[in-house]
């Protein structure tokens, strides 16, 4: 029986993850804080058939006390202060969680675990405003808050374990993914949750930002798979996981209002307040080498990724699901 271990065991892609281990027939240990007040309703459903270790990105040696404990084939990375804003108002933080919380995981890892195969959730926030459309490998990061930084810190740290001291270790440069269990702070469920309350009658309107922005969405579930598949590999290689295509947050909420019969022009409004700053400007990926050297690609389309989380919101607010 193989061995995973899983940081943000509790967020979206970690809970995912872990469902899709264990029917693989995985042993699961997910690392938490002993602190931790994270939501743990993403995994209740299946608690009983994880391990809990603490631990902390912030602690070296709790990390390897980890590390000596669980002995784990596969190590994936998912945890960090993940939300861009917060990233602003709290760097510091975001810094020691998500870049050099991996130097640390990456160091646990060498000393206490070397053959451990390891999975760095890298994001394309580290491109910023790219120079090239769409992005592939090779593009060159520019990002441009503190969120993409500390990303690119934790990328090329992995990178360079992985060159100096010959470790399996793999990144994975996700763009935006999306499912039920995505926060409703997120642009997808703040509008696919509001089309689901009003057309129910709880909720008479939906403030957004900026329409135009364009952003390259998949499924949350489809991502965790190329996670997997990165670690199966014989060698150790970086890889962009993405849908390859952009779509507007206006066609989101066009299609998000048909999908229960409404107009959306009747309860959509922008509020300035909720435009990003240094909006990023065209990220899309490519999604050549993922397809062509582990046969990855998207199962769910944008449209069919809107009709299941619209028809979640809806089970979920008349109490079906």
């Amino acid at each position: 029986m193989k061995k995973a271990l899983i940081t943000g065991l509790t967020g979206q892609d970690g809970s995912y993850l872990a469902e899709f281990l264990l029917s693989q027939g995985y042993q699961v240990y997910g690392l938490v804080r002993r602190s931790s007040t994270s939501n743990l309703e993403r995994i209740t459903h299946f608690s009983d058939n994880i391990q809990i270790v603490s631990g902390d990105l912030l602690d070296q040696s709790s990390l390897m006390d980890v590390m000596n404990e669980c002995q784990p084939d596969e190590v994936y990375n998912l945890a960090s202060q993940s939300y861009v804003p917060i990233s602003w108002t709290q760097p510091t933080l975001t810094a020691e969680y998500t870049a050099v919380g991996v130097s640390r995981l990456l160091e646990s890892i060498r000393r206490c675990k070397p053959n451990a195969r390891f999975y760095q959730a890298s994001s394309s926030e580290v491109f910023g405003q790219p120079d090239e459309s769409p992005q592939t490998e090779r593009t060159a990061f520019r990002p441009r808050n503190p969120y993409g930084v500390a990303k690119a810190y934790a990328h090329w740290m992995t990178v360079n374990y992985r060159q100096k001291y010959n470790l399996y270790a793999c990144c994975g440069i996700t763009y935006t993914h999306e499912s039920p269990r995505r926060g409703t702070e997120f642009v997808f469920r703040k509008v696919t949750q509001a089309a689901a309350q009003i057309k129910l009658g709880l909720v008479n309107t939906l403030k957004l930002g900026n329409l135009e922005a364009r952003r390259d969405w998949c499924y949350a579930k489809d991502v965790v798979y190329a996670m997997w598949l990165m670690l199966q590999q014989e060698q150790s290689d970086d890889y962009i996981i993405a849908s390859g295509e952009t779509h507007s947050v206006r066609e989101l909420v066009e299609y998000a209002f048909n999908c229960v019969g409404l107009n959306w022009q009747n309860y959509v409004f922008v509020d300035p307040a909720f435009y990003r700053p240094d909006e990023p400007i065209q990220l899309i990926g490519c999604i050549d080498k993922i397809k062509t050297q582990i046969t990855w690609q998207p199962q769910y389309s944008f449209k069919q990724l809107i009709e299941l989380m619209v028809d979640y919101e809806l089970k979920k607010l008349t109490n079906n699901y």
